[in-house]
């Protein structure tokens, strides 16, 4: 047996013979995984303790209370994690309960309180317990006992804690771990012993000084586990200076020799200090910035290892509020983290609520089943929002990033009662202004509230941004955001945006303007339309003229509008009640013939499956009248601001193409319409028409469609939906079973789907650059802020990604780590 062989050199090396009754050596078995997972997976300490090595232990030691507090805390670890998934019952609190009542019956308050013969006695219990549950007596084997323990450490490898930290941090399951079997060194031998667990930096701040905790006479679960309070390690330096500079010594060696802030296990054993581990320590988005640009100042590491040391993911950190005190209340519901940050407020049950509260001064939670585009002001005036249904990229989550509003989707424990006015979630059952907190970067619901703490943005922070932009310029990977008002302009600018990659027009029918957009859908000929679309031009002409100010002559790409049309009416069901009563009440007035005639318009725009129905280029070859005007608002915007001596480069998208001819037909109606409306202004303006790649066929025909467009972007959210056949609104219910059964093994909802998804956009890329070298080529799905999707992007050729403001770092940070790792530019 290969442990048994080198068990032979440990024995060599310290004198010492594992299960010798006279000069026993003890082990501890521990994980080795290739990728750090603190407190992941199990640890078994005291191993080769038996009642024969107990007595050599008292012998060799002179300690009979250190030898007992071994045994009992051996006892009840090795029959926890090796014993406990076959008998429940010799779970490590069960073995608690039995040393609480001890102590009570003695009047001891702490474990250290309990003598040797008191521990000699809840030795002896504990065996006795074992016995009693599992039917036989506790292994005194001490080979048998390192076999067990070996295999229960590398089991733990698959347990729930482990299976959700390595989810969260893409570690795959396929790695395993490995199992170090090490001679033990004790920190419960008395006065002069003890444990800790210490960082070379703060892990929190990133300052540079030692942080930590210890315990004296105690082992390493002792200070985990809250039995007793640490100390601060910093007043071991008063305790015992020695050791205290001895320790320091080590660390800044540690740290010298990885590069790294090291997390550091160690024991101090009658008088003499022992380095149990060290591994890169986990710390804080902010932390992880200050202690990249420290190292780099101190000559540690260089700028390009700074940027390709931290995870994109960890600046979401530095912009987003946070809940804190989550660690002193457990939460009542868990879903998907859809937008980071924290939020706590007053629950509103629907978006006029929510309005109403805002305007009254209170904070606010919306708490929907789903949201819709009409739940836009709900959104905008809550601090947060949780939802029962929806993804990652639901209607919910989309807004959310992109106005940076902390969300939880898919909550399925949440059940709202519209009548009652309630929302419940596992038992708990809460009214319509009842306060609750949420935390959309870990996808969970409290039901109460707790304390929040703003962003925190240091000097650090820019000094490290600038790193990432000019490395990732070296390569010309370009990054933009996604902003539809002048304001998320203005706040994309501020976090690094060079450019718009979507801007959505929908949203500029929203609100006051909805009474004009119903008169245009609900017109009876192109005169009355024209008339309405009229009274809209002036309107989305101002919205562009502030959002081409804001951007400073950088490029913003227009999408034209997309949804279908029935989503800005009434829903069909509600005019239907509403006309129903109104019959019943003999109310068939003025008021009753105008709502059965949206009645009738809102029938005729009715699909069983309006996504893939008249919405996008379709909409606008049915009703060329509204893209026509966008257009002219788009360029006369563009005119007026570049008349005011500005620079300005817009470029119009028009969605959903699957053909060329459908790119042809509305291409040439909207290049009159510019020409016309720069004639007009007596300016020229500089221009692009292009399209969004979303339909497979559009992807697989870019040959074609790259000869008349200009640019493309890739619309990932569509391109993902249609490749896979799946409802992102819907996928919720079942891409968490895929994914747990290792179907897929990433929600292609959230990261690009290389194999399928990505073919299509490498094939559309290759080919659109075969016809049209110059043409550009991005992405503004959400995929483009998400860090392995953004490196994927620049790897098959793509100009820039496109994301929401709050996700701009990240982007920036994910493209300097593409470039990092690139071999050529991003044309190669």
């Amino acid at each position: 047996m290969e442990v048994e062989q080198a068990l032979k050199t440990v024995e060599e090396q310290t004198g010492k013979r594992f299960g010798d009754p006279t000069n026993p050596l003890l082990v501890s078995v521990r994980s080795g995984a290739k990728f750090s997972m603190p407190g992941m997976m199990d640890t078994v300490l005291n191993l080769g303790l038996n009642e024969a090595t107990l007595q050599g232990m008292i012998q060799l030691t002179g300690n009979a209370r250190f030898a007992y507090d071994a045994y009992r805390r051996f006892l009840m670890m090795f029959s926890d994690i090796v014993l406990s998934g076959d008998y429940p019952k010799l779970k490590k609190h069960e073995f608690e309960h039995i040393f609480d009542h001890l102590k009570a019956e003695l009047g001891a308050t702490q474990d250290t309180d309990v003598d040797a013969e008191g521990l000699k006695t809840l030795c002896a219990m504990y065996k006795k317990y074992f016995k009693d549950i599992a039917g036989f007596d506790f292994p005194t084997d001490p080979l048998q006992q390192l076999k067990l323990a070996v295999e229960a450490v590398f089991k733990s490898w698959m347990n729930e804690r482990a299976i959700i930290y390595r989810r969260r941090e893409k570690i795959s399951d396929d790695l395993g771990t490995a199992v170090n079997v090490q001679t033990m060194v004790f920190g419960n031998m008395g006065s002069d012993s003890g444990t800790g667990v210490a960082f070379t930096r703060d892990a929190a701040t990133g300052d540079n000084h030692i942080y930590g905790e210890y315990l004296m006479n105690a082992q390493g679960e002792d200070v985990v586990a809250g039995v007793r309070t640490p100390q601060p390690v910093s007043q071991l330096e008063a305790e015992n200076p020695t050791i205290y500079q001895q320790f320091t010594e080590i660390a800044k060696r540690l740290e010298g020799h990885y590069k790294d802030m090291q997390d550091i296990e160690f024991t101090i054993e009658r008088g003499t200090l022992y380095i149990l581990q060290c591994r890169s320590g986990k710390r804080t988005g902010a932390a992880a910035v200050k202690i990249a640009v420290d190292q780099v100042a101190e000559g540690l590491i260089t700028k390009e290892e700074a940027v390709s040391r931290i995870a994109p993911e960890q600046l979401e950190q530095l912009l987003h509020p946070r809940l804190i005190n989550r660690d002193k209340v457990a939460p009542v519901a868990k879903g998907l983290n859809a937008g980071p940050g924290g939020a706590v407020g007053h629950i509103a049950l629907d978006s006029e609520t929510a309005i109403a509260m805002a305007a009254a001064g209170k904070t606010v939670i919306l708490v929907r089943k789903e949201t819709n585009p009409d739940d836009l002001g709900g959104m905008l005036a809550s601090k947060g929002v949780l939802t029962q249904l929806g993804g990652r990229t639901s209607h919910a989550a989309l807004v959310a990033r992109q106005y940076g509003i902390p969300t939880v989707c898919g909550c399925g424990a949440l059940k709202i009662d519209d009548a009652a006015r309630t929302a419940s979630m596992n038992g708990v059952t809460l009214k319509e202004g009842d306060i609750i907190s949420i935390d959309g970067t870990l996808g969970e619901v409290y039901d109460r509230a707790l304390a929040t703490e703003p962003a925190r943005v240091t000097g650090d922070f820019a000094t490290f941004m600038g790193w990432v932009d000019e490395i990732r310029k070296s390569k010309g990977y370009g990054v933009r955001a996604n902003a539809d008002t002048p304001e998320q302009a203005e706040q994309a600018i501020e976090l690094g945006a060079e450019g718009i990659g979507l801007c959505r027009t929908e949203h500029m029918f929203l609100g006051d303007r909805v009474p004009a957009v119903q008169a245009m859908i609900l017109a009876e000929d192109e005169a009355a339309r024209d008339a309405a679309l009229a009274k809209l031009l002036p309107l989305q002409r101002e919205d562009f003229v502030g959002i081409f100010k804001a951007m400073g002559g950088r490029p913003v790409t227009v999408r034209l509008i997309d949804p279908p049309l029935h989503e800005f009416l009434p829903s069909l069901e509600e005019l239907l009640v509403e006309t129903t009563e109104m019959r019943c009440k003999g109310d068939t007035g003025a008021e009753y013939q105008a709502k059965m005639r949206m009645l009738s318009k809102v029938r005729d725009l009715h699909e069983h499956n309006p996504m893939l129905g008249l919405r996008g280029v379709r909409l606008s070859i049915y009703f060329p009248g509204i893209v026509k005007m966008q257009t002219a608002a788009i360029i006369g915007a563009a005119c007026e601001v570049k008349k005011a001596g500005m620079d300005v480069h817009p470029e119009i998208m028009i969605p959903l193409i699957g053909l060329i001819t459908e790119l042809t037909e509305v291409k040439g109606q909207l290049e009159q319409v510019a020409k016309d409306t720069m004639a007009a202004e007596g300016v020229e303006v500089d221009y692009k028409f292009g399209t969004m790649i979303e339909i497979p066929r559009a992807a697989l025909t870019a040959d074609e469609i790259a000869a008349e467009a200009e640019f493309f972007s890739f619309g990932t959210n569509d391109l993902t939906q249609m490749a896979f056949g799946l409802s992102r609104d819907d996928a919720a219910k079942f891409l968490p079973v895929y994914l747990e059964k290792k179907i897929i093994k990433v929600d292609p909802t959230e990261s690009i789907d290389v194999k399928g998804v990505g073919r299509l956009m490498q094939i559309c890329v290759e080919d659109a650059k075969k016809v049209n070298p110059g043409i550009k080529l991005g992405i503004c799905g959400e995929h483009g802020g998400e860090p392995d999707s953004v490196k994927f992007c620049f790897a098959i050729g793509l100009n820039y990604v496109s994301c929401s403001p709050k996700r701009l770092p990240v982007a920036r940070l994910a493209a300097a780590q593409a470039a990092l790792s690139s071999a050529g530019p991003a044309d190669k």
